[in-house]
């Protein structure tokens, strides 16, 4: 076992090789997508749209799995410590993430999507922009913007976070250059939601998210603005 240091933080020691987290990341996506997709094929109504819990439940079905494939891959393939195979750590200054994030989705996202939208202005509208968002909105009735807000502000940001800037991220910057590793993980990070519009923001808030676990040395920083993003996203949709 080796001990590296990732940007700013501290050594990590006992990492899992990058060929073997890449492998436990893409099983652990395939059998996370699966159990996602078998929730909504269970309990779907074929004459509605998924509802709210259930979307949640979907989605804390594929989590479970990603977390369970982090712990696993820690237990077999690592030291055992998941918290320092894949810089899963935090500290108060991580909060800078939060305005960090704020700034990605009120500033960096819309200058990238200028030239888009001179080139393809039908393609990149506000609507086709907020689609996603707003089908959302309109399935939370009541209570269940709480929900809401819970599944794609908190839940989601942690989840991923550990998985694509810890479980595969953290262990590339092992072995590969920084940027590269970071410019392919937020490539992946975009193309895995599957949403084409969407892929240029998504795109660059993963650039900022895995800047920033790379700066520090873990993923608190990431969450932040993670959260922030989102959070933003989520209240100019509302």
């Amino acid at each position: 076992m080796s001990t590296r240091s990732g940007g700013a933080g501290s050594p990590v020691r006992g990492a899992p090789e990058p060929s073997s987290t890449i492998a436990a990341f893409l099983i652990t996506w395939v059998v996370a997508v699966l159990a996602s997709s078998l929730v909504i094929v269970v309990a779907k109504n074929p004459d509605d749209d998924a509802s709210i819990p259930l979307l949640g439940t979907s989605l804390l079905a594929g989590w479970t799995v990603f977390l369970g494939g982090t712990w696993l891959a820690s237990r077999k393939l690592g030291s055992g410590d998941v918290r320092a195979d894949f810089a899963l750590a935090a500290r108060p200054v991580d909060l800078i993430g939060v305005p960090i994030g704020v700034a990605t989705q009120f500033l960096l996202v819309p200058v990238v999507y200028l030239p888009l939208r001179a080139v393809w202005p039908d393609v990149f509208d506000d609507g086709a922009l907020s689609e996603t968002a707003n089908d959302l909105i309109d399935r939370a009735d009541g209570g269940l913007i709480v929900v809401l807000f819970l599944l794609v502000v908190v839940g989601a940001p942690l989840v991923e976070e550990v998985v694509y800037r810890g479980l595969l991220q953290r262990p590339l910057l092992d072995r590969l250059p920084a940027a590269p590793v970071v410019f392919c993980v937020a490539a992946l990070f975009a193309v895995i939601h599957f949403r084409p519009v969407e892929y240029p923001g998504l795109f660059v808030a993963g650039l900022v998210f895995g800047v920033c676990a790379w700066w520090t040395g873990r993923i608190g920083m990431a969450v932040a603005a993670h959260v922030a993003f989102n959070a933003t996203g989520l209240a100019l949709a509302l």
